[in-house]
């Protein structure tokens, strides 16, 4: 095995040295991707109510929020889904003596 370090020579590329580096960036490298983890369209199939998974969603009822598409087992648990409140449902008391600290 060689130890000699190599030199850099851009008109080669030689991958079998432990401190290689690319000589240039790749064009699909150049600008940063804006669309990383930023779906066009989620589609959840797991019925949120329940939790079942859905495999077919042909006639089954759902939700569009946004850019997601939430199914539903039943009818029932879609119209449960919407009547849940967006609040949290248990209320904690307020306490007097806190100073920018959160409650929970």
């Amino acid at each position: 095995m060689d130890t000699t370090p190599q030199k850099p020579n851009p008109s080669s590329m030689n991958i079998d040295s432990p401190n290689w580096t690319a000589d240039e960036v790749l064009a699909r490298d150049k600008d940063q991707t804006q669309r990383l983890h930023e779906p066009d369209h989620i589609i959840s199939s797991i019925d949120p109510i329940s939790g079942v998974d859905i495999k077919d969603f042909a006639g089954r009822p759902y939700i569009v929020d946004g850019n997601m598409t939430i199914y539903f087992e039943n009818e029932a648990n879609r119209q449960a889904f919407q009547e849940m409140p967006t609040d949290h449902p248990v209320h904690l008391p307020d306490n007097p003596n806190e100073e920018g600290e959160a409650e929970g």
